[in-house]
């Protein structure tokens, strides 16, 4: 019985390999046939053809090799140019995002951390307020009201941050279709002199 999931396991991986292959080989195809008709080879063109998607491309180092042999065999230095280009809009637009994600996680933290800090004094008030006297009560009032400010204003800046990681998130779902207009455009067919 303790076979049961390992032979799951293995017909699991042996599937995710056998479809990986097959998408493989329609690369292969795809890049052949692509060459035959005397076309751009590029990430776009290839994809659309073997019906993959451009981040299996990207992610299977077989494929990318691939496909990097056949422009390089082409000499198709704009496609390269464009591919790269495409990597570099990606990797700025992604680490953008990251960086809206880390300021909004930090600012969530300091938020938990500034309520935690109100319940807390707030505590002590209703323990001791019959023991401070007028001074120490309006103290800790200016206190717990500069506090709440604080937290105001972490809400404010979270919700900025939120606002910024949507648009960053948007604007990199805009460079994505753009870009695969370019390529697009790129790899369609040339005018008849």
């Amino acid at each position: 019985m303790n076979n049961v999931p390992e032979r799951r396991t293995a017909a699991a991986l042996a599937a995710r390999r056998s479809k990986t292959d097959t998408a493989l080989l329609r690369v292969h195809e795809s890049i052949a046939r692509i060459q035959r008709e005397k076309a751009q080879v590029n990430v776009a063109a290839v994809a659309r053809r073997a019906n993959v998607s451009r981040t299996f491309l990207y992610a299977n180092p077989e494929a990318r090799a691939a496909i990097a042999t056949a422009m390089a065999e082409a000499g198709d230095r704009r496609s390269r140019l464009l591919v790269e280009q495409d990597d570099e809009r990606e990797a700025t637009w992604r680490e953008r995002a990251l960086n809206a994600e880390d300021a909004l996680k930090a600012a969530q933290g300091e938020i938990l951390a500034q309520r935690t800090r109100i319940g807390e004094l707030l505590g002590q008030i209703r323990d001791l307020q019959a023991e401070w006297t007028e001074e120490a009560i309006q103290r800790i009032t200016t206190e717990n009201t500069t506090l709440k400010q604080r937290v105001r204003q972490l809400t404010t800046d979270n919700r900025t941050l939120d606002e910024r990681l949507t648009a960053a998130r948007s604007n990199l779902r805009f460079q994505d279709r753009r870009v695969a207009d370019l390529e697009a455009r790129l790899t369609g067919p040339e005018p008849l002199a």
